[in-house]
């Protein structure tokens, strides 16, 4: 049997990658290929230019994990330790995975084997590179800002608009010189925005119709890229570093989407901790922004996000079923009618789209209606979660990611029975000797006790009989509790238990689809689901999304 083998390389920077190191790499494996007489295709070479290796999110490797995880590979060759990741918990996790899936692991200048003195220089190594790693990343970071503070680097990482760098070194604030004509739509967007007291959105309009392209090249202007511009101190020639502080995202990005991997938020720091840089020449005057700054202070107030007038019961929780865009809530007529409207019916400086969704508009009233009846009626009928939980313990619920893996180990498995089939019927017919033929089979019988490990394991996750037991018993309680509250409550407590128990309301034409979660925990009745981030459910476990859909409204 032809060994199956995938190779993996990476740089970390893009110059690395132009001086074709990466390419040295390969070709080293590519040899070791050779050597070891195994099977290698194009399909099976993964490669990551320019990614760190401080993450785990990087295409080559995500290629590599799937093949892996789908049983097409036995090998993967690797030149180093520190080029699979640099965190040694990192290491850890992608190698116990490859183990799992029955992949071994080689590394050609650092060659691991089971010997526990082999397992233990790994460990040592990859903590060795895990310091380098911060070590470096603070040394770069105290540099930049030594940078910073001499005037020799702008904050940057590409040209502000209205502005271009010099060839010979161009992030040096010395040689950055003025872009005529985005220069003049800078002035323009100050000028208009101050003294012909146009809006955000009727300035992203206006550009839009005098075909001025955004800064990326786009022909929309959003109201936040020019709102971004009216704050940037650098158009007064004034140049200033660590502005903000960013943190790690608190709710998902969409409600209707996957987590991924959301972007971190921004906080504008304090002036006095802002880091001055250098001067480069000025596209407005100091007055000019700063009348901007306190028009931009006075219309926050005034911002659709505090209109609090009327009253929805679910606010910022409906969603569109066509766009899978959120839905707004609009009153139309002095308040005589009140709607949730799709973001992508509205115009395309808002909703980033070049024609508009076709939803229509869901009355607010008998939309609040139908959802407060449904969340009422399931509180009263606990029975109906208590099935949802059976039909997670029956893997009906299962994540997609464990189902799958469930159905990889099962091929795997059947796979290695073949193999196994083969390599006997080869020994009866003499096609290889006894010593042979007791080698591969010991491999192989290794590798579906692997299987059978792992096989168990995932079993054992879903095998939750007297964990549901108590969840039921845990959800029995907490409708009871809301039960007494439920014969008149105020329009605050209908939206705080909405709120608790709604994650998402989705609207399609005119069927109406409620995603509830319920709190199985007195700690979690305190915490809006939307607040949980994926590394935080495991503090606070909820139970999976009951959906409850609804004809007519």
């Amino acid at each position: 049997m032809t060994l199956r083998i995938g190779l993996y390389a990476r740089v970390s920077t893009s110059s690395q990658a132009q001086a074709q190191s990466i390419d040295q790499q390969l070709e080293r494996l590519k040899s070791a290929v050779h050597v070891q007489g195994g099977q290698l295709t194009n399909q099976h070479l993964f490669r990551d230019d320019g990614w760190s290796g401080a993450s785990l999110n990087r295409p080559g490797l995500d290629g590599l994990r799937d093949v892996i995880r789908a049983g097409e590979i036995d090998k993967v060759l690797i030149t180093a330790p520190d080029r699979l990741a640099r965190n040694y918990v990192q290491q850890m996790i992608l190698l116990d995975e490859f183990a799992r899936y029955g992949c071994e692991v080689e590394f050609l200048d650092r060659p691991m084997s089971d010997d526990p003195h082999d397992k233990l220089l790994l460990q040592i190594r990859g903590a060795v590179a895990e310091y380098e790693r911060e070590l470096i990343t603070d040394r770069m970071r105290r540099g930049r800002q030594a940078k910073y503070r001499a005037g020799a680097l702008l904050p940057w990482t590409k040209p502000l608009y209205g502005y271009v760098w010099g060839i010979d070194n161009p992030r040096d604030p010395a040689q950055v010189r003025l872009e005529d004509y985005q220069a003049q739509v800078v002035q323009d967007i100050f000028s208009l925005y101050t003294s012909d007291a146009l809006s955000l959105c009727g300035l992203a309009k206006h550009l839009q119709q005098q075909g001025i392209p955004t800064p990326s090249g786009r022909q929309i202007w959003s109201p936040s890229t020019i709102r971004a511009m009216l704050k940037q101190p650098a158009y007064t020639g004034q140049v200033y570093a660590q502005r903000y502080q960013y943190r790690a995202a608190r709710v998902r990005r969409s409600a209707t989407h996957a987590i991924g991997k959301p972007h971190q938020s921004a906080q504008e720091l304090p002036a006095q901790d802002w880091i001055f840089v250098a001067s480069i020449p000025p596209i407005i005057s100091q007055e000019l922004f700063d009348l901007a700054q306190a028009r931009l202070t006075q219309n926050k107030s005034f911002a659709r996000r505090n209109n609090k007038t009327h009253q929805y019961l679910l606010r910022a929780l409906v969603s569109c079923g066509l766009c899978q865009s959120a839905c707004t809530c609009r009153a139309l007529d002095k308040g005589q009618y009140r709607y949730y409207i799709c973001n992508g019916k509205g115009k395309a400086i808002h909703s980033r789209r070049p024609d508009k969704c076709p939803a229509r508009y869901a009355p607010a009233d008998q939309l609040d209606a139908l959802v407060w009846q449904d969340l009422c009626s399931l509180l009263q009928q606990p029975q109906f979660m208590t099935q949802a939980l059976e039909q997670a313990h029956a893997g009906l619920w299962l994540p997609q990611e464990m189902q799958a893996r469930r159905t990889v180990l099962h091929k795997s498995a059947a796979r290695l029975d073949k193999q196994l089939d083969r390599l006997t019927d080869a020994y009866l017919a003499a096609i290889m000797p006894l010593a042979e033929y007791q080698r591969r089979r010991n491999d192989l019988t290794e590798k579906l006790h692997s299987l059978a490990q792992q096989q168990s394991q995932l079993e054992a996750q879903v095998d939750h009989q007297h964990e549901i037991a108590a969840l039921t018993t845990s959800l029995q309680d907490f409708c009871d509790r809301v039960q007494q509250g439920l014969d008149n409550p105020t329009f605050e407590q209908k939206r705080q238990l909405v709120e608790l128990l709604i994650d998402r309301v989705i609207v399609t034409d005119d069927a109406v689809e409620i995603r509830y979660v319920f709190p199985t925990s007195t700690r979690s009745e305190h915490v809006r689901f939307c607040h949980l981030r994926s590394d935080y459910r495991a503090l606070l476990c909820l139970a999976g999304w009951l959906s409850s859909p609804q004809q007519g409204f």
